[in-house]
């Protein structure tokens, strides 16, 4: 019932406020409000259910060799997108997330509700974050202006990356102003510990830190050691993971789970199953099901011939039953930005601690016995000069399981490792294409790019 509720008030909103989308009279004898605490659940929900997981999400995880649909090519799972494919998820982004942000952070700054404000700034700085790793170049300076500007110009993905910082410290600066108001119950994500949020705020500042230390006019270690600054002040346990909770009712699912219900044909893809069984990973057992028919760990290879749904594995419960929550930020990823920026600034001995510290804390959530833990980790070895960033990768792509970081990850630095699916129609993507809506209603230059175009951070 939770998430029919908060469909519900989320519906109020968006009516009240899409200028763009819906020519609606205002009338103002009528006018509808809603208060700061009924705004702010529905906005997480959709934070977790249309930025997190949604179809833009699963998009990637195709790329990404993550998932794949127990269906013949062409396919988006062979890079076969349209740009009518990437309407919904604008309109989720800018309208039921970021729109609906504003307005939450409008009306806390006016009634001095300055920790309702940091949260609408932190989320914002999330979903903004978000929609420029998979664009590139977007709207927001000129944008959220409601009828005063339809045609908003798109903004340079450097300066998006400068409005995510600005927005973060921003949050932090009003949630430090010690507002006696908090969220409760209405925080779905925190249930108003402050603390954490600006812990969350701290680590994604790390977390785009680390996005450009290949980009133009950007060093490396100059981005290792902000993001290392950043992090003193970041998550410290798996207790500060932003995760959103379902209750598995109908109509409040899991919605990693309804990805793999039988009607999507969605399973697991063979390159990622097979993955732990190269790494003797004692995680497959906590992320993998294996297959109903077999008893086998198998999963799909993109390009075969189509097979029983049965024969192929699952995501286990812990990430995709009804109830899973949904991990949109972790505590582990901390730990691995860590562990990254600490190898480009000190090399792969002083880095090796923090990455076994990255691993432990994501196979201690997943319930890893400590002795599997230690044997894994000998398994793996020590970083070196030439090993350090494809160990850091591999092992926090399992930490961040269904997270659209790792294709930026991969864009990044290369890892994991992934080769073209069988039949390919491309090379394998670096972005998404740009909705066809969007192009039709506010055409901008940048919205010629192709699938293979890299965005600006995303250097050779």
């Amino acid at each position: 019932m939770k998430k029919i509720s908060i469909y519900l008030l989320l519906l109020i909103v968006t009516l009240s406020s899409c200028k763009k989308i819906l020519d609606v009279n205002n009338d103002p004898n009528n006018p509808i409000d809603v208060q700061e605490s009924l705004l702010l659940a529905p906005i997480e929900l959709n934070v977790s259910d249309q930025v997190y997981a949604g179809n833009a999400s699963i998009i990637v995880q195709n790329f990404m060799q993550t998932i794949a649909p127990n269906q013949p090519n062409p396919g988006l799972w062979n890079y076969q997108l349209f740009n009518t494919d990437l309407d919904g998820d604008w309109f989720n982004f800018y309208v039921n997330v970021l729109n609906n942000l504003n307005i939450l952070n409008t009306k806390a700054e006016a009634s001095g509700k300055y920790n309702y404000a940091g949260i609408s700034k932190i989320l914002s700085a999330y979903t903004l974050g978000t929609a420029t790793d998979i664009w590139g170049d977007i709207s927001y300076s000129a944008a959220l202006k409601g009828g005063t500007n339809l045609t908003p110009v798109y903004d340079k993905q450097e300066d998006i990356y400068k409005s995510v910082q600005t927005l973060l410290d921003n949050g932090i600066a009003d949630i430090n102003k010690n507002s006696i108001v908090k969220p409760g119950g209405d925080d779905y994500f925190y249930n108003g510990s402050m603390d954490k949020w600006k812990k969350l705020a701290y680590t994604l500042k790390a977390r785009y830190y680390m996005h450009l230390t290949k980009a133009p006019g950007y060093n490396a270690q100059q981005q290792a050691d902000l993001a290392l600054t950043a992090l003193t002040n970041g998550m410290q346990s798996n207790d500060d993971d932003l995760k959103f909770g379902y209750s598995g009712a109908a109509g409040s699912e899991n919605t990693i789970n309804l990805t793999f219900s039988p009607v999507t044909t969605y399973v697991l893809n063979e390159t990622y199953v097979n993955g732990f069984k190269t790494r003797n990973d004692p995680r497959l057992t906590k992320i993998v099901k294996p297959a109903e028919s077999t008893g086998l760990y198998t999963g799909r290879r993109i390009g075969t011939d189509l097979g029983t749904l049965t024969n192929y594995s699952y995501p286990a419960d812990f990430y995709a039953s009804a109830t899973s929550p949904n991990y949109v930020v972790n505590y582990s990823e901390a730990l691995f930005i860590k562990a990254e920026a600490t190898f480009i600034k000190s090399g792969a001995a002083a880095a090796q601690s923090v990455y076994q510290d990255a691993v432990k804390s994501n196979m201690t959530k997943l319930s890893v016995s400590s002795t599997d833990v230690t044997a894994y980790l000998t398994l793996r070895g020590a970083l070196t000069a030439t090993n350090a960033i494809q160990r850091i990768m591999e092992e926090k792509s399992v930490a961040n399981f269904f997270n659209i970081e790792n294709f930026t990850d991969w864009r990044r630095t290369g890892f994991p490792a992934i080769t073209k699916v069988d039949g390919a129609l491309s090379d394998i993507p670096r972005r998404l294409l740009y909705p066809q809506s969007e192009i039709l209603t506010n055409a901008q230059p940048q919205q010629s790019a192709k699938l293979t175009d890299r965005v600006w951070w995303d250097q050779q």
